[in-house]
């Protein structure tokens, strides 16, 4: 028997840590190699880890929330073979894999509360702790989870609850924190019911990490840094609805388009005459970049948070390009899939909720950029055209700005643009 030190990648182009965002194993549990032990998050992204060999794990680096530098040891597992020839052959993979970081480097080992017999081998020097290994979970517990469509954070929530996934019945395609709650709630296992009254809820702390403190720490530096304000417009849509319902229906193999294409090359069109919006301000360097291309970020919500995955060159796009990148870009951001370089590098940010989108929205700007736009649900109200009474699709657009960067009129002028565009729906198409 060997032990082997599975030591944190560089995964990122400066990277220093990654955050630990879930464990899939335990200390106790059988391991093979390329089997997914952990997910890590970065700056930029979420990445999966896999273990380099097989064989039962031993020790791990810390809880999730915890930062893991690169190069320090992130899981310890006894493998069956021979551990220089473990030690060499695996060193040899992630040496090419990742250069500059080795395999079974000299270092201490971070790794808490769970460790070696006396008199034992490790390619780690640090001092451990000897503790029994707890059992193995069951087959049809942890190792089920695996096969079920659920988030991280969802499966670290189950783990800790000691839920078998497998068990739970999903309102959508996939595993949500309200279906943990509906399976804890309503007979677990027995089959689900509606209380005739609510009962109430012990009280849930919830440790604020991974993606939802990244959110937290970069909404927060924006609203201390920027000086915000919101600018709104209602917009007649009636036309381009019709308009769009009509490519819709002939679309063929084509994408389906919602508003956003739409909105977004308007957006893109009316860019060059105002382009104090299509801008990132270096506020230490005092220096602001106003960029020729409009590469936009997407606010997408998804299990883990909100992620803003990044259309490159919307300027040079039709609507059913557009549609299609939506689309792959929105699937992609949450399924876990997104790229590090698809997610930053946005010039200018749209947020939408949908259906969802309320009378009004106010939001915050994606630093550093200057401007984040915000496209309102469509209702349908009773408007006057000259002395008639007719039937309109209307929808608010709202544009937060940075007042250091960008004026009021200048705000106000550039969603007229953009208003004309959307209520004159051919003038999108036009050269």
């Amino acid at each position: 028997m060997a032990r082997f030190t599975f030591r944190l990648p560089d995964i990122g182009e400066g990277i220093a840590e990654a955050e630990i965002v879930a464990w899939h194993v335990r200390v106790g549990e059988r391991v093979e190699e390329d089997q997914q032990v952990a997910d890590m998050m970065t700056d930029k992204a979420t990445v999966e880890m896999e273990s380099p060999v097989s064989g039962v794990v031993v020790e791990l680096a810390g809880e999730v929330g915890d930062q893991v530098a690169i190069g320090s040891a992130l899981m310890v597992v006894e493998t069956d073979g021979d551990e220089a020839a473990v030690s060499e052959e695996v060193e040899e993979q992630v040496e090419a894999e990742n250069p500059g970081v080795e395999a079974a480097e000299e270092k201490p080992s971070p790794l808490q509360g769970r460790g070696l017999g006396e008199g034992e081998s490790s390619s780690s020097p640090a001092p451990v702790v000897q503790a029994p290994l707890p059992s193995p979970l069951p087959a049809s517990g942890e190792r089920e989870q695996k096969h079920v469509l659920a988030s991280p954070a969802v499966r670290a929530r189950a783990r800790d609850l000691g839920i078998d996934l497998a068990a739970v019945k999903a309102e959508g395609d996939r595993l949500r924190h309200s279906d943990l709650d509906a399976y804890l709630r309503y007979g677990q296992g027995q089959g689900y019911h509606v209380p005739h009254a609510s009962r109430a809820r012990e009280d849930e702390p919830v440790k604020v990490i991974g993606m939802r403190r990244r959110i937290a720490e970069n909404m927060a530096a924006s609203k201390r840094a920027i000086p915000h304000f919101t600018y709104v417009e209602e917009i007649d849509v009636t036309t381009l609805e019709a308009m769009r319902g009509d490519l819709n229906a002939n679309r063929g193999n084509r994408p389906k388009l919602t508003m956003l294409p739409f909105l977004i090359v308007a957006i893109c069109r009316t860019i060059p005459d105002f382009p104090m919006i299509n801008a990132r301000y270096d506020d230490e360097a005092g220096v602001v970049t106003r960029h020729g291309r409009v590469h936009l970020g997407m606010a997408t919500q998804t299990d883990a948070g909100l992620m803003v995955p990044v259309i490159r060159d919307a300027q040079d796009r039709n609507v059913w390009q557009l549609a299609s990148e939506i689309g792959r870009l929105a699937d992609a951001a949450r399924t876990g899939k997104a790229k590090s370089e698809e997610l930053s590098g946005s010039t200018l940010t749209v947020t939408s909720l949908g259906p969802l989108g309320g009378i009004a929205t106010t939001p915050v700007i994606n630093r550093p950029e200057v401007a984040i736009i915000g496209p309102n649900k469509i209702v349908e109200r009773p408007i006057f055209q000259g002395d008639e009474i007719v039937r309109a699709k209307l929808m608010n657009l709202s544009i937060s700005c940075d007042h250091r960067v960008v004026d009021g009129w200048d705000a106000a002028s550039y969603v007229q643009a953009v208003k004309k565009l959307l209520e004159t729906p051919v003038l999108l198409f036009a050269d």
